[in-house]
């Protein structure tokens, strides 16, 4: 199938962790990171909550929509975006995940099949599995038009959007996938932005993945 575009998801709050987006993250700000991770020879657009910082956004060379619905969430983000992109797919990934790459866009858009609307990760957390929508493969118009009812009834979860698309669930083959075992974790907090700059993953990431989509 032509290649998907990225999605990065910018226009949280981060309350816990002001100004994150902009932290180093290794010789480049943690936005910046996730973007060369994941946009290279890919249609990427970034979900915003306002102008970014001049020094940030130069380092960005993509196009940015600031979301339309306050306080809505990553759907209001993405259904900021989504009407205006391109491509059919569309990888949506969350801006604070340094660890997530192009290797895991390319794994699902592998596992997808024919009538599927959504590829979504999940991860085996306390013997249940957990999806991570928000490093996930999306069909840009099911989502389009499933999403705005969810956003509409005042609801903006994404899991609610998942149960109205038809969801294919994927857990990697193998660690060596991706960057890092703990591939989907988010910089959060102070202490996940210490245990990163340490090297060490944050206590929220993920575990490692086997089996199959």
């Amino acid at each position: 199938m032509p290649g998907a575009g990225v999605l990065i998801l910018a226009g949280g709050e981060a309350t816990r962790l002001p100004g994150k987006l902009a932290l180093d993250a290794g010789a480049e700000p943690l936005l910046a990171r996730v973007y060369r991770n994941v946009s290279a020879g890919r249609e990427t657009w970034l979900s915003i909550k306002a102008a970014l910082p001049p020094n940030l956004d130069a380092l960005l060379p993509a196009p940015a929509v600031v979301d339309r619905w306050n306080m809505r969430g990553p759907l209001g983000g993405m259904l900021s975006a989504m009407p205006r992109m391109r491509s059919r797919w569309i990888f949506a990934v969350a801006g604070d995940a340094p660890l997530v790459d192009a290797s895991l866009i390319e794994a699902l858009c592998a596992a997808r099949q024919a009538g599927d609307e959504a590829v979504v990760p999940v991860r085996e957390r306390e013997g249940r599995l957990q999806p991570e929508p928000l490093a996930a493969l999306y069909d840009r118009l099911a989502f389009v038009r499933e999403g705005f009812p969810v956003l509409r009834s005042g609801r903006g979860a994404l899991k609610l959007v998942l149960e109205r698309l038809r969801t294919r669930t994927f857990r990697a083959p193998d660690s060596n996938l991706f960057t890092n075992v703990n591939a989907f974790t988010n910089i959060n907090t102070p202490a996940d932005y210490a245990r990163f700059c340490a090297g060490k993953a944050p206590q929220s990431s993920g575990d490692v993945f086997k089996g199959e989509a």
